[in-house]
């Protein structure tokens, strides 16, 4: 039987400290650039039940706290915890408002307790955990009963264009690698919690130059993580001949950026 929390990945997930630093560094930028990740943070609150009212809920890998806020001011009467793994993240959120807690932790060991909180929402964090299976277990232990797990992520797939374009480039890695949308239909339905509904979505942006989606990349943190990844500065030969592929790709709105986004809504049973 094969292990999916570890298998589908095609090579190995970045160290989450790197992750964290370089969420970190990007705490000040990251809502200026952030489209895509207010776009699906809102396509995944309107997956939700229609009776979702929670008494307490978790933002899991909360970033700058947007979606914190939301939840916030869509139940006002309850208690929010934020989390990220990301202090950088942390303390752009905290004065910010939207939850009564702000904790540093990880999504694989949640500083929670058994059965506290009724909703746990989670849009473009997961995807950095090498072990989702802990994720869901984590999940599992502490929804109380009836309480829904909310996630969106992204599989592979995403930003295919570029990955395209570096491999004919230089054929090295420079894009981040993701888990198959399979490997989460599998680990979902092993988790004992009740899926109630698993999609995935493509959504594409688009971009006037490989500089200004790159650029982006490097403002939301989520550039190139991948253990592996090419060290020291890319030379202009490699840039131009990126720059060159890239534009075999382009589209009358400009150069596409593909993200192959997974939206799941998870229940723990009575």
């Amino acid at each position: 039987m094969t292990d999916l929390s570890h298998a589908p990945l095609p090579g190995a997930l970045p160290d989450k400290r790197q992750v964290a630093a370089s969420f970190s560094r990007a705490a000040a930028s990251y809502d200026s650039v952030a489209e895509l990740q207010r776009a699906v943070g809102s396509q995944l609150l309107a997956r939700l039940p229609a009776d979702t009212a929670p008494q307490r809920w978790l933002d899991m890998g909360c970033g700058t706290g947007y979606f914190s806020r939301v939840l916030g001011e869509r139940w006002p009467a309850s208690q929010g915890i934020a989390l990220d793994i990301a202090e950088g993240m942390l303390n752009h959120a905290r004065p910010l408002g939207g939850a009564e807690h702000f904790i540093a932790g990880d999504a694989e060991r949640l500083p929670l307790k058994a059965d506290s909180v009724q909703l746990i929402f989670s849009s473009l964090a997961v995807q950095w955990c090498a072990n989702f299976e802990a994720v869901l277990s984590e999940a599992y232990r502490v929804l109380q009963p009836g309480g829904v797990l909310a996630f969106a992520s992204l599989c592979v797939g995403t930003l295919e264009e570029l990955r395209e374009s570096w491999r004919a480039a230089d054929g090295l890695v420079h894009v981040n690698r993701f888990r198959t949308f399979e490997a989460y239909q599998q680990l979902c339905a092993a988790s004992g919690l009740r899926v109630v509904s698993l999609e995935r979505r493509p959504h594409v942006l688009h971009y006037p130059d490989v500089r200004s989606l790159t650029h982006e990349l490097k403002a939301l943190g989520a550039h190139n993580l991948n253990p592996g990844r090419p060290g020291g500065l890319t030379g202009r030969a490699r840039i131009v001949a990126l720059v060159h592929a890239y534009e075999r790709f382009r589209q009358a709105q400009g150069l596409p950026a593909t993200y192959q986004v997974v939206y799941a809504v998870l229940e723990k049973p009575l």
